[in-house]
């Protein structure tokens, strides 16, 4: 076993050299050296003590690995939306790349040009991002397994992502007059994703038990959790008004699909496309997304000086990632009078109606 440096174009790497059960000589590449000393260490030690073997399970291939221990022991236990994101990534980008070859074959050198083909075939940043997080999600599992030495994505710098576009939160006005466009049911669901915050997602499994007096309880199924979101007066009216109109009993889904069941994501993709989509290019927001609707509550709450971290509470998610995203509305608040969520959106349908709120 040897630890020797190796100077490429692109900077130097260390290789490890040694040699198998069967007498067969083997290598692998770090970009540090002392990683490369704790390989070869551990090589030494495994050695001695009869493990060495285990780590020649690296012989099969990503496919082999990914379609049989993987899928089996660590992907039944992802949400079936994650699930089929995780496949599509990987059989449009990992698997024709990658899929054929050894575990131990696939170094940082080898994922570095792999994120470099994607990028020059012009595949999108964000799905260059998903795949390089799902390879090294798969490559950790085979790791902590024993199958390789360690995950080797992990020392591979992700490609930038583009600087993202500032969100703009629809108006109270604008939804207001989105709202006017759609039938009932869809209505009450717009009001529900702008003045209650909640995630499309999280909007197609609300049930009627979830809402209480002056708060909604929501159960994330992004993150897992559960939180309390305060429930606006108008979104109070919108909900007992669709309630009635749909003659929902006190328990049971808000939204349910047409057998009662629980509306699916792709449900409600055609439920964008045919009555969302005609709608907001009704009203001259032919770009706009169903999960704007929730950035129009965060600025709600901030229109109302409520600080970040409440903000943040709110919406189910952490106040650094509240403040990188709406640090922009806070800004253009800064000098602006204060006004509560529910005098915003009273004095929006009052104007609608062509008359002054009392």
């Amino acid at each position: 076993m040897s630890v020797e440096r190796v100077d490429r174009k692109n900077g130097t790497v260390w290789r490890v050299r040694w040699r198998d059960s069967t007498g067969r000589a083997r290598s692998q590449v770090l970009g540090l050296k002392r990683d490369a000393e704790a390989f070869d260490a551990e090589l030494k030690r495994r050695r001695r003590t009869g493990e060495l073997s285990l780590m020649e399970a690296g012989q099969e291939t990503l496919d082999a690995y990914v379609g049989g221990t993987w899928a089996r022991a660590y992907a039944a236990d992802l949400r079936p939306r994650t699930r089929q994101n995780y496949a599509s990534s990987y059989d449009r980008h990992i698997g024709p790349r990658l899929g054929q070859m050894q575990l131990r074959e696939i170094d940082a050198e080898t994922i570095a040009t792999f994120q470099g083909d994607l990028i020059r075939d012009g595949v999108k940043p964000h799905a260059i991002r998903k795949a390089m997080i799902l390879l090294g999600a798969i490559l950790q599992r085979a790791a902590e397994g024993r199958r390789i030495p360690y995950n080797p994505q992990r020392v591979v710098r992700k490609a930038r992502l583009p600087q993202g576009t500032e969100v703009r939160p629809l108006a109270p006005v604008t939804v207001e007059r989105l709202r006017a466009e759609l039938d009932p049911r869809s209505a009450a669901l717009v009001s529900v994703m702008a003045y209650g915050g909640l995630r499309p997602g999280e909007a197609r499994t609300m049930d009627w038990s979830e809402v209480r007096d002056r708060s909604l309880v929501v159960n994330a199924e992004k993150t897992g959790q559960r939180r309390s979101v305060r429930l606006l007066d108008a979104l109070a009216v919108d909900l007992a008004a669709w309630r009635d109109d749909a003659g929902s009993p006190v328990n049971g889904l808000a939204f349910p699909a047409a057998d009662g069941t629980v509306w699916t994501a792709n449900a409600f993709e055609k439920w964008r496309r045919r009555c969302f989509v005609p709608a907001v290019t009704a009203i001259g927001l032919p770009d706009a997304r169903p999960y704007d609707l929730r950035h129009s509550f965060a600025s709600l709450l901030l229109h109302e000086g409520r600080s970040v971290i409440y903000v943040a509470r709110q919406l189910g998610h952490g106040a650094e990632l509240t403040m990188g995203t709406y640090g922009h509305v806070i800004d253009e608040l800064e000098d602006q009078p204060q006004i509560s969520a529910d005098a915003a959106i009273a004095e929006a349908r009052a104007a609608l109606n062509g008359h002054r709120p009392r």
